[in-house]
């Protein structure tokens, strides 16, 4: 967590909590979801995603200070605001490099521990710090994983991966 968050978070204990406002969706990507957008629809659902972050600076900001809770709700700490994040599937997105080690969406590499499929065929990482699926651009190197018997994948129903994970998708919904 940057310093400068830390500070704020000494400064101005009490900041209310902020939900519905950010979303990460499949690829890693963060929208912003004003109160027309959350009105479409819930994030999981596709409906209703919001504006593309595209600003790499606050982009990185973002990824430095995204954690989860204890009830596994993930957020963003912004100064003394945690602001929760509407998860389109999972709290994180694998990248998986040629040589088959993985990084999460904002950079940080893991180990993995477990591979799990589902019944669509997405395959998702369980590592060392949280669990995540993988990216669809790097499928080819997961598959080579997978082909070289690195990771063995055991099959799930996707519905029940929050509860077997502990994560939530929509912090909103949960707060409701």
């Amino acid at each position: 967590m940057d310093s400068i968050v830390k500070q704020a978070l000494i400064k101005w204990p009490n900041v209310p909590d902020c939900y519905g406002w950010l979303g990460l969706d499949a690829r890693g990507n963060w929208y912003m979801r004003d109160d027309r957008v959350q009105a479409q629809g819930p994030f999981s659902g596709g409906a209703g995603k919001g504006a593309l972050l595209e600003h790499q600076g606050l982009i990185q900001f973002i990824g430095r200070n995204y954690e989860h809770d204890a009830r596994g709700q993930w957020f963003f700490q912004n100064g003394p605001q945690r602001v929760y994040v509407e998860l389109q599937i999972a709290p994180l997105i694998w990248r998986v490099h040629h040589d088959l080690s993985v990084q999460d969406h904002i950079g940080r590499a893991a180990q993995v521990q477990a591979a799990v499929i589902d019944e669509q065929g997405r395959l998702y990482l369980d590592t060392d710090i949280g669990f995540g699926l993988v990216h669809s651009m790097d499928m080819g190197n997961a598959a080579n994983a997978v082909e070289q018997g690195v990771w063995l994948p055991q099959e799930a129903l996707c519905a029940g991966f929050p509860e077997r994970f502990g994560y939530v998708i929509s912090p909103q919904a949960a707060r409701a």
